[in-house]
């Protein structure tokens, strides 16, 4: 049976939602649109100022729930910045780890990792393990893990991953991703739509990234022409792109065309599904984004598992030698984004 969760999904990418449930959340976000204009009343007109730090601010977020590919992103630019020669600190909020946020936590210095997945969450620990010589902080109060950054260890630059609505700490430069194919879904604000923000949010806008996942990038790039025009933003595509799949434990790379079972706990999964069609998927296991594995959620799963990165960092931890990780790569234009 669909759980409640799922549901809300669905409603929130159809293109004319209805019925009784739509009805309820809908009047929930008249509460929540409330809410969200205010804030932004608030700091658009200076009644709240935002913080700043001594460095340079990049936001990397987007306007809706759900995964859209920003962390891989994040990583991109985090290592462009680091091949400069500057000092990066990537600052996230830390979510789905064990970790108290309301304090500032180490996960990397770049060279050594402090917390594993489980207690740093499964995005900081991705970031620390794909990201060689890069800070990654956690913290709810980004500003607080900006200042120490910049306090203890002279960082010049820092990143915010998903760090659009967090208007805390000043940023130099608002970096906004959309997903090709999902775009905004049904246009409505949460708990009726995707929406984190109402179109008041788009002119807060720098550079506008259309993220493309899939083998046929027409769309992505028709989308980003289409939106350049309407919203006059520099706008441009990121391709995402299946490389290969390897076994978490001994990075053995796994063979085409043999049967698997695909689970992940990500925004989109149906997105990492389509990505396996090299391989014969019998069975598909979906758990909520973020989710913290058990050893019982896999006990009965026969054969080979796919998983996403993100999910491998918390798997890795169990007696399990047949558990595999799909590899994405990630083609964005960095220097052009920056400038």
């Amino acid at each position: 049976m669909m759980n409640l969760k799922t549901k809300i999904t669905q409603i929130h990418y159809q293109r004319d939602p209805e019925g009784f449930l739509f009805d309820i959340l809908k009047f929930c976000s008249y509460f929540y649109a409330f809410g969200s204009r205010l804030k932004n009343f608030c700091y658009d007109k200076g009644l709240i100022k935002p913080k700043r730090v001594n460095a340079y601010v990049i936001s990397v977020g987007n306007m809706t729930t759900g995964g859209v590919g920003k962390t891989p992103v994040v990583s991109e630019i985090a290592k462009y910045l680091v091949n400069q020669g500057f000092k990066v600190a990537i600052l996230s909020r830390g979510y789905g780890g064990r970790l108290d946020n309301k304090n500032v936590n180490m996960i990397s210095d770049g060279q050594s990792i402090y917390f594993d997945a489980i207690q740093a969450g499964d995005e900081p620990y991705w970031l620390a393990e794909n990201t060689p010589g890069c800070y990654v902080f956690t913290c709810k109060n980004r500003y607080l893990a900006g200042k120490y950054a910049v306090e203890k260890f002279g960082v010049e630059k820092i990143i915010l991953d998903d760090g659009f609505q967090h208007r805390k700490l000043h940023r130099d430069l608002d970096i906004v991703l959309m997903d090709s194919v999902k775009g905004f879904g049904n246009e409505n604000l949460l708990p009726a739509g995707p929406l984190r923000e109402g179109p008041e949010a788009l002119d807060r806008i720098d550079k506008l990234v259309i993220v493309s996942k899939s083998l046929k990038h027409e769309t992505a790039e028709k989308v980003a022409r289409i939106m350049h025009k309407r919203l006059k933003l520099s706008t441009s595509v990121c391709y995402t792109e299946p490389d290969y799949v390897y076994n978490i434990k001994t990075g053995q790379r796994l063979m085409e065309g043999l049967a698997v079972t695909a689970m992940c706990a990500i925004g989109q999964p149906q997105q990492f599904y389509d990505f396996l069609s090299d391989y014969q998927v019998v069975n598909t296991v979906t758990f909520d984004d973020h989710h913290q594995y058990a050893p019982i959620d896999i006990v009965d799963i026969s054969g080979s598992i796919i998983t996403t990165e993100k999910d491998a960092v918390k798997l890795a931890r169990f007696d399990r030698d047949n558990i595999y990780a799909l590899k994405l790569k990630t083609v964005i234009d960095v220097e052009g984004l920056l400038q």
